[in-house]
């Protein structure tokens, strides 16, 4: 993910100090890692020296002071910019799950990666009962269910890799100690 873009996007909307930047980003995109109040401040001072953003002023709310930023010209073309570039399809498998089976067949036997496999399915299975709850919850908003949406998609993908594996694991096993 780009926080900056996704800064500039929020920022888009309209002008917002760093709290509201956070809230806003962690209500949009629910099933992201939350970012940290550190990471939008740091953030935003990079936006700023770039010249993406603006100080708009300070407002102090019965507590710390709270910069207020804008988007500038720079920024909203940055931004268009960033949306106009498709993202391509990642080239390289990077994923833990992948690396550890791969590990799991070069030093376990094929028993032990096959019992790995079942494990890993199993919590994938539950994780996609939790999205789907997340989903079909009657206090879900448009935001959970596309959030929830795309991680189903990709946990779904996740299961059927596994399952193919499982049934290729013993001559994967060969193959690797051959």
């Amino acid at each position: 993910m780009s926080t900056p873009h996704v800064l500039l996007g929020l920022l888009a909307t309209g002008t917002k100090h760093g709290y509201e930047l956070k809230r806003a980003h962690d209500e949009r995109l629910p099933r992201a890692r939350p970012l940290a109040f550190g990471q939008v401040y740091a953030t935003l001072g990079r936006l700023h020296r770039d010249g993406l953003v603006t100080v708009t002023g300070q407002e102090r709310e019965g507590g710390p002071d709270r910069t207020a930023y804008a988007l500038t010209g720079d920024g909203r073309a940055a931004l268009d910019r960033w949306l106009g570039t498709v993202e391509p399809p990642m080239p390289h498998v990077s994923s833990t799950l992948f690396a550890k089976v791969v590990v799991a067949l070069l030093v376990a036997d094929v028993d032990r990666a096959r019992a790995y496999l079942i494990a890993q399915r199993r919590a994938h299975t539950e994780r996609l009962r939790e999205l789907t709850a997340v989903k079909t919850s009657p206090s879900a908003t448009l935001d959970d269910v596309v959030a929830a949406d795309y991680a189903i998609a990709h946990v779904d993908a996740d299961l059927r890799w596994l399952h193919t594996t499982l049934d290729r694991v013993a001559d994967w096993h060969r193959e690797v100690h051959s």
